[in-house]
């Protein structure tokens, strides 16, 4: 009787331990939106609007490009609850952090990392190659930032800067859900591929790795 009862109750708690890392997701992501629409003085409105688009933006293009449509987060209004509370904590407190970018960037890391995981979990419950899993992930991680910096009008993130990896740190974490998903259960795969992505933009952080820039004669003028 035991065996059967926890026949019934894995798959609740496996889906459970999904939905909370997007929840944390949509959260973080949130924040940083909202904690970029604060530093940009946008008033009340436009930070819940730049903090809602920025949480729900990957997870709009990571069920667009698994064919679940229409996106989650219009068919389960948690989500946009969830967008809410984050936009609106960050613009009550925001102006209270001891370090604004700092926290910015946690947020934002936080974010990329869970969303990029969740985004390799859907590619493979689609039945998509490596490639594709890869693909989709790292644009669920970037998508949310990217559209968030449009708005604000800043130079997307992923564009310039080199020596801190942020698309190649989601592809990365997409990468390792894709390796560890036949070996354990879809919350540890997703789990262990937001860790990658954590790891990997704390060891960017902090200059220990970056991406080639190619040099062009007119950036050395005394060559």
């Amino acid at each position: 009787m035991g065996d059967v009862h926890e026949l019934e109750w894995a798959p609740i708690t496996l889906e459970t331990g999904l939905r909370v890392l997007d929840l944390i997701g949509v959260l973080a992501f949130a924040m940083s939106g909202a904690l970029l629409g604060v530093r940009k003085r946008f008033d009340l409105f436009g930070v819940l609007v730049l903090g809602c688009v920025t949480a729900v933006g990957g997870g709009a293009i990571r069920d667009t490009l698994t064919g679940q449509t229409p996106p989650l987060f219009l068919r389960d209004e948690t989500y946009l609850y969830a967008a809410l509370l984050g936009s609106g904590l960050a613009f009550a407190f925001g102006t209270r952090l001891a370090r604004f970018e700092r926290t910015l960037s946690i947020f934002d890391t936080v974010g990329l990392g869970l969303f990029a995981a969740s985004g390799a979990i859907g590619a493979i419950n689609f039945g998509l190659g490596p490639l594709g899993v890869v693909f989709a992930g790292m644009l669920s991680g970037v998508g949310g930032g990217v559209i968030r910096d449009l708005i604000a009008n800043e130079v997307p993130e992923i564009m310039y800067r080199s020596e801190q990896l942020y698309a190649t740190a989601a592809a990365a974490g997409a990468l390792t859900v894709w390796l560890l998903h036949p070996h354990v259960t879809p919350f540890q795969a997703q789990f262990s591929g937001a860790l990658v992505v954590w790891a990997l933009r704390w060891i960017s952080r902090r200059g220990w790795v970056r991406l080639p820039v190619r040099r062009l004669p007119e950036d050395n003028p005394q060559g």
